[in-house]
Order: structure tokens, then sequence, then C-alpha cells
């Protein structure tokens, strides 16, 4: 089975890309297609495979500005030849699902989310990315051919994976498309129980907007309790001038570094609605607790008043009165680790191999038929 591994760019390193780290373990002779490709950005995790690029990576800068190139993405993943595969397995945010195959190949996505900004969040989209005056006048029609494109790409795949039920629900509502779920990997042994805690409370993320680390700002601003903030992005500077003294920012760290303030905190605060969130897990690996949003994976993820709590709306406010109300003694870290031993990576990377394997056996057993 001659395998080729699709992304859409490979231009960070988050919970998507670990989620290709974990595809080329299973499949270690697997190359990789992507659009975009920066070494240094994915801090060398993908250093040794083979990976070929679109006609994207030849303009200046884009590994930093790609997000400007929307327009021309969906012809880049379309130009990747992929005819010499027997499967070929897309890990896909918005872009990579859309790949062009044959009717001897079988294409499997695992879908992170559908285009997000083109589907339910691009009001919000528009609202919060820097766009000059004549991008923001245009591009609501580029948004309007993207959500065709997308619309017209889902019908490409052959089996949809999806890496939580809010995902699979959305896929249902925007592609009409059935999915099974596998729940994103969590490497546990990168994360310990501490013997003995501190007392600050910690945020780990991307500084985007949507990730609402201003709520959580302004409501330790309130509090005035210790807040360690793990993480680097284009909201950062705005961020830091809003803090008050007893906020830290500890930029980006790498996973042997993060574990050790994932140990000590009293709790992870988690004010996001994500598709499904990696830190909650990574928290609870640790065996502390998670003060979460109550929507999208974490609904999944977080069992309340086992592993963690809840907070009803995205404001300072809710945050500030469950934080009072928090007490991190009353939570055994033995239990919250149990729960993130459910999402560990080696159920994740067998439950993909053998997905991988019974669809293309049916795949194949499908095609002796028609002939």
């Amino acid at each position: 089975m001659k395998i080729a591994l699709v992304h859409d760019y490979l231009v960070q390193y988050g919970g998507a890309e670990r989620v290709l780290e974990a595809f080329c373990e299973i499949f270690p002779n697997a190359p990789i297609f992507t659009m975009v490709y920066d070494e240094k950005l994915t801090n060398g995790a993908f250093k040794d495979r083979r990976i070929h690029t679109s006609f994207l990576q030849k303009i200046p800068f884009i590994s930093s500005h790609h997000r400007a190139y929307p327009l021309l993405m969906p012809i880049a993943i379309e130009s990747f030849d992929l005819n010499d595969f027997d499967v070929v397995l897309s890990d896909s945010n918005s872009y990579a699902k859309g790949v062009l195959t044959g009717t001897d190949t079988l294409h499997i996505t695992y879908c992170h989310t559908p285009m997000r900004y083109a589907w339910d969040d691009c009001h919000r989209h528009m609202r919060e990315f820097e766009y000059s005056k004549f991008t923001r006048k245009f591009l609501p029609f580029g948004i309007s051919y993207l959500r065709l494109w997308d619309k017209i790409s889902a019908d490409r795949p052959d089996k949809y994976i999806a890496n939580s039920k809010f995902v699979s629900s959305r896929i249902k509502k925007y592609y009409a498309k059935d999915s099974t779920v596998i729940y994103p990997p969590v490497n546990l042994d990168g994360f310990h129980i501490a013997e003995k805690t501190e007392n600050y409370y910690l945020a780990v993320g991307r500084a985007l907007p949507y990730k609402r680390f201003d709520i959580v700002i302004k409501a330790f601003n309130k509090l005035k309790f210790p807040l360690k903030i793990i993480g680097k992005g284009p909201e950062m500077e705005n961020l830091k001038k809003m803090a008050k003294d007893n906020i830290e920012f500890l930029g980006y760290l790498n996973d042997e570094e993060a574990s050790r303030y994932y140990a000590k905190c009293r709790a992870l605060i988690f004010p996001s609605e994500e598709d499904f969130g990696i830190t909650p897990l990574e928290a609870m690996a640790s065996g502390r607790p998670v003060i979460a949003y109550r929507g999208g994976g974490a609904l999944e993820t977080v069992v309340e008043d086992v592993s963690g709590v809840f907070f009803d709306r995205q404001t300072p406010e809710a945050i500030v009165k469950t934080v009072e109300n928090f007490q991190s003694e009353k939570f055994d870290p033995r239990k919250i680790r149990a729960q993130a031993e459910k999402f560990d990576r080696n159920i994740f990377k067998s439950r993909i191999k053998g997905l991988v394997e019974s669809e293309y056996e049916n795949f194949k057993n499908n095609q002796k038929s028609w002939n």
C-alpha cells in the first residue's frame, strides 16, 4: 500500500501538526504534500521527511503571510499529482481535503474542522484579522468563492474522520457527510504529576483573537491572582499592554519546558471554543484540573467536577466568578490523569492504522466487483 500524506501548510507547530507527526510514525515511508513549508516555524519536527510543496513556496515571506493568499490556495492544493498512490491521507483544517485523486486512489481525510472562515466564522474572521480597506471591500466576494470551492471539494474524499463529535456535527451540517470520530493524540509520556503545586494559574496557546486570552487577562487583572501565559502570536503585544503585574508572559516553550508549568499550576484556564483542544488534555495528563468555557471540544474531554469545571459565557465576569469559587484541593490528580489516558497517542495510532487498512481493503474489493 503506497500512501501519501497531505497537510494544508506547515508554517506552525500546533495540534494539527501533532496529528501529522503521528501519521508519520504510522506510515514512516509516506511523503508529505503541503502548500508551504518552513522548517524553523515547525520546530524541525518534519526535517527528516520527504516534503513536496506547491508554487506558493516561491512567494517571498510566504511562511509568515500565507493568510494573504486564500484565493490561490485552492489552485495550489489541486496542483499536486497523487496518481501514483494507493491511499491519500489528508490532514485538513481547510484546503488539504480538496486534493485531486484518481479513481484508483482511496482518499481518507482527517478533518479538524470544515473551513471555519468560509462558514460559521466568516463574519468574525473579517472583523478580527487586520486587512487593508481594499482587501476588506473585496473579501466578502472572495469568501463566497471559497465557500463554493469548499462545498465542491467536500465531495472528493472517500472517507471522513472527525477529530471530535463537535466537528462531526459540523461536517454533517456543511458537507452532508457522515464521519468516524477519532480523537487527536496526546503524548502522555511527556507529562507528569508534580509532588507539589504552586499558586499560579496557567493559559496556553497561540495569541489569536478567537483564543480569547483577552477575557482571561481582564479577569485576572481584577482577581490579582498570579497568571502565567505560554505561547506566541500576532495578538501578544496587545495582550501584554492590557496585562497588570500579576500576569507573566513566558513566550514559546517546548513541550518539556511547558510540562513543568502544567504540572505545578493550580489550574489551566481554557476560554475558547475549540474544535477539540489539546491543551486541556496536556493539563489533565499533568494531573491538573481545567477551568474551561462550556463549548466545543472541551465538553468531550473535561469531566465536570472530576477533571475540571466550566463557565457558561465568554466574559471576564464569568471567569472571575468561576475562579473565585474554584477549589483545586477537591480534585484528585490521579483521577484527572486517568481521564487524559483515554486520549493516549498509542490509542490514536492504532485506530488510524486499523481504519486506513480496513477502508483500503473495502476499496479494493469494491473495485474488483466493478470490474
